[in-house]
């Protein structure tokens, strides 16, 4: 009879223990997001604000250029949610066969900046100088989003400053960085004297160690920010929650407080005027029209 009793009870207890394990486990969910460099600082205080109200909930952030966070994923790393610089990268992932192109939505946009160190050796004054005077020029390199963006609007302004000037402008390359931020870092060290960066980059950590310098809205380049929940992701519903906190009105004020702009939104093709022809290629979805994306002012 005792024995029996005790039997109940070490079965009583470890039932006790599995449901415990078994709840610890369902209330502690690990959510793994790729997110483009230029979101860093965003997208950690928008993972802070997320897990208040999903303390269930443990968020891993991955940062790097579009190009290596798409390489990764094609190459199998597991993820639930990518959140690129543009297109290109995120269509890659799409043709792969990790995200259904319905999946796709915008969420932010971007502009960009020429930036130079605070005592501005080369006495830059615009973007001009990068075609007309020998200095040191560092870029985020050939693949990334941003450098597809800064290579269309450097050859945006050949016809205001000749032909050759975006080639001319690149012969003073001395220096690609796997990224923008490297970019901002080596701006931001004086090991350089100008470069072209997202007008996010220029945070409050390196504000007073660079100069900025508006790009004309004629020549800028609308960078759009597309994410998408991964198809093969453990957690469907949580990576949709995130996304849908990320496009809300809080989540969106959250990317407005650190400089990113209203995201693309669908074009009425009943009523939407025809895009100018610019003769080149253009990063920016030509089936979209962008949002209002004010620029930064001068900088002395």
């Amino acid at each position: 009879m005792r024995m029996g009793r005790c039997l109940r009870t070490v079965s009583v207890i470890v039932a006790l223990s599995l449901s415990i394990i078994s709840s610890q486990g369902q209330q502690k969910r690990t959510l793994t997001i790729y997110a483009a460099t230029s979101l860093t600082d965003a997208f950690e205080e928008l993972a802070a604000v997320f897990l208040e109200n999903h303390p269930e909930t443990d968020i891993v952030l991955n940062f790097a250029s579009s190009s290596k966070l798409a390489a990764q994923l094609l190459a199998g790393a597991p993820a639930d949610i990518f959140a690129s610089a543009n297109s290109a990268q995120m269509d890659l992932v799409v043709a792969d066969g990790r995200i259904s192109e319905g999946a796709v939505q915008s969420f932010a946009a971007n502009r960009l900046a020429l930036i130079a160190p605070a005592d501005n050796p080369a006495e830059i004054a615009g973007i001009g100088d990068l075609g007309s005077k020998r200095l040191l020029l560092v870029l985020a390199v050939t693949g990334t989003p941003i450098r597809d963006y800064t290579n269309a609007m450097l050859a945006s302004h050949n016809d205001e400053y000749g032909d050759d000037f975006a080639k001319r402008a690149l012969e003073n390359l001395v220096s690609e960085e796997s990224n923008v931020r490297q970019v901002v870092a080596r701006i931001a060290l004086g090991e350089a004297d100008a470069g072209i960066v997202y007008q996010t980059d220029v945070t409050d950590e390196v504000r007073d160690d660079v100069i900025r310098f508006p790009i004309e809205d004629r020549h800028n380049q609308i960078a759009s920010y597309p994410v998408a929940v991964l198809d093969d992701t453990a957690l469907p519903e949580l990576s949709e929650a995130f996304i849908v906190f990320l496009r809300s009105d809080d989540g969106q004020s959250i990317l407005g407080a650190f400089g990113f702009c209203s995201p693309p939104r669908e074009a009425d093709e009943a009523t939407a005027e025809p895009r100018a022809e610019t003769g080149q290629d253009n990063p920016i979805e030509n089936e979209m029209e962008v949002a209002p994306c004010e620029g930064l002012e001068a900088e002395s």
